[in-house]
């Protein structure tokens, strides 16, 4: 089953991933299990309903090494934003770099996106749609690093299409960029779905339609 092999895979990499340690700021603590605890709170309850109690009960740390370590809650937000999209380019660079073929592992990465969508992860949902919803309209920073991870994701999608056209698993009459540009349309559009609770029932339907957009 593709779908327990990409959970499985996904435990791996979060474990295994680490950000680049942040210059200049104290080390007290474990910045990357602070900066996890930061990104569970802002996934969850979204950017304006996160408090700084909120922030420090899930980072584990007192309010006086918060404001040591980050100037304010928006500071916070922005350095678990890079670790997130930071742990998931990781994830998907995983799955893409196995083994297969091209259309294999645009199927994986599909499977990828729906178990992300599902139970408890799917409810909790994903920073980058969320801050594109609730943030990327008012500040540009956001808007850009919003921007920055979905044009990642487009080219990594668009590539496996190209090498699916060199190893003759996709028609080369499958345009690269148009197809991972809906592709990205609809993997985002899983993730708000299953932030929904609405995830679909049977994951292997699902990834067979998408399939289609390769013929």
């Amino acid at each position: 089953m593709i779908v327990p092999y990409i959970a499985v895979m996904i435990k791996m990499v979060t474990a295994g991933s680490h950000a680049a340690p942040v210059r200049g700021r104290p080390r007290e603590f474990d910045m990357e299990e602070a900066l996890d605890g930061a990104i569970r709170v802002f996934r969850e309850r979204g950017y304006h309903a996160s408090s700084i109690g909120d922030l420090t009960d899930a980072m584990g740390l007192a309010s006086g090494s918060i404001y040591k370590a980050f100037k304010d809650k928006r500071d916070i937000f922005l350095a678990a934003f890079d670790r997130y999209t930071l742990l998931r380019t990781a994830q998907m660079q995983q799955v893409a770099g196995a083994a297969k073929s091209a259309r294999e592992r645009l199927r994986d990465l599909f499977a990828f996106y729906l178990e992300s969508s599902r139970g408890v992860e799917g409810r909790r949902g994903c920073l980058v749609v969320g801050s594109a919803v609730e943030l990327a309209i008012f500040d540009r920073e956001v808007a850009a690093r919003v921007g920055a991870s979905l044009a990642n994701n487009e080219a990594l999608l668009a590539g496996l299409v190209r090498e699916g056209h060199l190893d003759s698993s996709v028609p080369r009459g499958v345009d690269p960029e148009e197809t991972a540009r809906v592709m990205v349309y609809l993997t985002q559009g899983m993730r708000v779905v299953g932030k929904a609770g609405r995830a679909p029932p049977d994951p292997s339907i699902t990834i067979e339609i998408a399939m289609k957009l390769l013929t």
